[in-house]
């Protein structure tokens, strides 16, 4: 099976789609495909560009954060259904 290899851009030309993504008011998505990338690779620039936190987790905190975000999840998707579930009962007793 062929290996495929990521085209490789030129920082010069990095540096200008980062600085295109900041200043405009279109989609990364808009922009990549005018570039002639993916937006998968244009995301990952504009990920790497960003400044990274000197913060170094515990295994212990690392968890946590890991089970408060499945909880955040699981609180947002009930309070969803709790909404469909208002408007379709107060559409019932109209």
């Amino acid at each position: 099976m062929a290996h495929r290899r990521r085209p490789t851009y030129a920082p010069e030309f990095r540096t200008e789609a980062l600085k295109r993504v900041r200043s405009s008011t279109e989609s990364v998505a808009a922009i990549a495909r005018d570039l002639g990338i993916t937006v998968g690779t244009l995301r990952r620039w504009i990920d790497a560009s960003r400044p990274q936190p000197d913060v170094v987790l515990t295994d212990d905190e690392r968890t946590e954060l890991r089970r408060l975000r499945k909880e955040n999840r699981e609180l947002k998707m009930e309070r969803e259904i709790l909404k469909k579930a208002t408007a379709f009962f107060a559409k019932q007793s109209e």
